[in-house]
Order: structure tokens, then sequence, then C-alpha cells
């Protein structure tokens, strides 16, 4: 128990997410405004992770989200299930006018010295509508869940959401599992539901259930209300200043065994160097840096954190575990969409120091 986690051996379930779904529209590298044509993916920061442990690393997930009956819920199930994925729903009539909708992500990929960009549609979501009762936990963790897992972004939409999570996270906790939370700070959404006063003052209140944190150090200024760092990092690379605000972190948050977070340098939108680094129980580890030649750059710090935790879930050690998150994420960035298209045996092999030759 390098981690310092407990860890259930066994359960219905290796991992449950709570979140929302949506649906990103992605023309490829021709801007929004002038697409004729788009590829659709199904998406959210907390199912990318339970998708990704299913789909790569063969692993029993769930997610806990909202559905809305009418085709384009219809289609987002349908990635849910060819995922590997268990849904428990709650579900909504769409009325045709007002919705509830699917969110929408509308983003283009950008490409060499012109920016990704990303926009969202979250009018009237259907997930922001969750609250505390919508959901049977004992029912979800009655067989037993060994790892639960949430996000920031489903915590922003509405009042009742973050209230829902430390419901679930309640739970899980009675029922034995580990809890994770990513912070995923967005801006805009705490924006129109009380800033970041209101986001230190719930996200806190959520991260007194949390084990396993995952956030870069604007997320853990934003998002915690962690003062910044008083050395300033050499390079994007550098784990410096993310390692120097730990203390603060565990001082405010001590039941925290696990703080973990990806690191880029973003030289062009199609090259970026790439790293890991993580404090587990007191110590820490970083994973080697490497370059990457970025096809979409969306999900890879999911793509983290699923490897991270599939790690720790099959008692690998910490630092192979950082490895393996890192070896994921690199590698999703190398597929279209926000989930995984790689397999266990690349990961392992790219973690391991594996190239790109062509694989006969």
């Amino acid at each position: 128990m390098e981690h310092g986690l407990n860890i259930r051996q066994e359960g219905a379930l290796d991992f449950v997410s709570l979140g929302a779904l949506v649906h990103r529209l992605d023309p490829g590298f021709i801007p929004f405004r002038k697409a004729g044509e788009c590829q659709i993916h199904v998406s959210g920061g907390e199912f990318n992770v339970a998708a990704n442990l299913a789909d790569c690393f063969r692993m029993q997930t769930g997610i806990v989200s909202a559905m809305v009956d009418y085709p384009i819920g219809d289609l987002v199930a349908e990635r849910v299930k060819a995922m590997g994925v268990k849904p428990f729903y709650k579900r909504f009539k769409h009325d045709g006018v007002t919705g509830p909708n699917i969110a929408a992500v509308y983003s283009d990929r950008g490409q060499g010295v012109r920016a990704p960009v990303v926009f969202y549609n979250r009018s009237n979501e259907a997930a922001a509508r969750l609250k505390p009762g919508d959901f049977d936990w004992k029912a979800i963790f009655a067989g037993g869940v060994r790892w639960f897992h949430s996000g920031g972004i489903f915590a922003a939409l509405s009042e009742t959401t973050a209230e829902l999570i430390i419901e679930g996270m309640e739970a899980a906790k009675r029922g034995g599992a580990v809890v994770s939370f990513d912070l995923n700070y967005r801006e805009k959404l705490w924006s129109i539901s009380g800033g970041q006063d209101r986001a230190v003052s719930v996200i806190g209140r959520i991260v007194k259930n949390v084990d396993v944190l995952v956030g870069n150090e604007e997320d853990l200024q934003k998002g915690l209300g962690v003062p910044g760092p008083e050395v300033a990092a050499k390079s994007k690379l550098d784990p410096t200043t993310f390692f120097g605000m730990i203390d603060r972190v565990v001082e405010k948050h001590p039941q925290v065994k696990i703080v973990a977070t990806t690191l880029r340098d973003v030289h062009s939108t199609n090259r970026h160097s790439w790293g890991a680094v993580a404090w587990i129980n007191g110590r820490t580890h970083i994973a080697p840096a490497c370059e990457l030649d970025v096809l979409d750059r969306v999900g890879g710090g999911d793509g983290f954190a699923s490897g991270l935790f599939y790690g720790l879930l099959t008692d690998e050690s910490p630092e192979e575990a950082v490895k393996l998150g890192w070896a994921h994420g690199a590698l999703l960035t190398t597929f279209p969409g926000d989930t995984t298209m790689a397999t266990l045996e690349q990961v392992r092999a790219f973690a391991k120091g594996g190239s790109a030759r062509i694989q006969r």
C-alpha cells in the first residue's frame, strides 16, 4: 500500500463516475464558422475516464448521469454502450421546444500556429437538473464498487449537482470505495453561479470526501483556494511549482493521499512537450518527458487520469501507475475524439519506452 489507499480487491464494478454526458461536434482542422460537416464525439470529463478504463484497460465501469429521450440521447446512449460502460440514468422527456437537452460542445482542432477553439451550448442541460435523491445509491453500490469519481465541471453546472456529488461520495465511502475528484476548474461555468468564491466553498465541501485529486496549479489555486507557488517554474514541464503547493493542499485536506496532474508545453497546436507528475502518500513521482505530434488534444488529461487509476487499481507501483497515465494520455492525443482508441498493450509498450516503428 505504497499509495496509502485502501482499495477493495473485488467488486461488481471497478469504477463508477458521476457527471454530465455531452456530444461534441468536431469539423477537424476547419474553423467552425466555415465548416460544412463534422464528426460527433460523445464525451464528458467524468464519462471519459470510465470509458477509457472500460475500452482500453478492460475494467468494469459505470456512469451515473442524465439521459434525454430524443435522437441525440439515443446517439449518446449507443456510444456509452459501445465503450462498454454500464449506465445508471435519470431519464428526462424532451418537449421539442425548450428541452431539456444533452449539452453540445463545438470545437475545431486548429492547425500549426492557429490554436484550437472550443465553445459550448449548455442551455437547459438535463444534467444540470440532477439533484440529491435522483439515484438509488444502495442499488448502484450493492455488488461492490472499488472506485468512485466525479469532477469540477459537473459540480459547476448548478446548485444541485454539487450536492449530488457529495451525496454520491458519502454513499461511496459507506460502500468502501476510493473517491477521486478532477478539479477541472472552468471559469466560464463558475462565473454564472457565484464565481471563484462560490467555487472554493463548494469544492472545499466536496474534497472533504476525496482520497485522490487531479488538478494542475491553476486548479489548486482557483478551485481549492490554495495560495500560489512561491517559486516560479523554470519551464512548463518543471514540477517545482506543483510540488511546492502540495503541503498547503494536504494541510487543508489531510485525508487526501494523492494529487496528480499532467504537464504540457504547447509549441504549436500540433507539437507539444508532455509530462506528468504525482504526489503519492508523501512521495513525489515524475514521468519522463516526450514530444507529441498532436492530432486532437481534447481528453488528454482524462486519458492520464484513467491510466493512473488503472495502475492503482491493479496494484502497480506508484511510479508505474504515473507512467501508465502519462503513456495513455499521450496516446489519446493521437486519436480523434475525447475517448481512447488505444489498447492496453500499446499503453504498456509506450510506458516502457516504445517507439512509433511499424508493428507487424
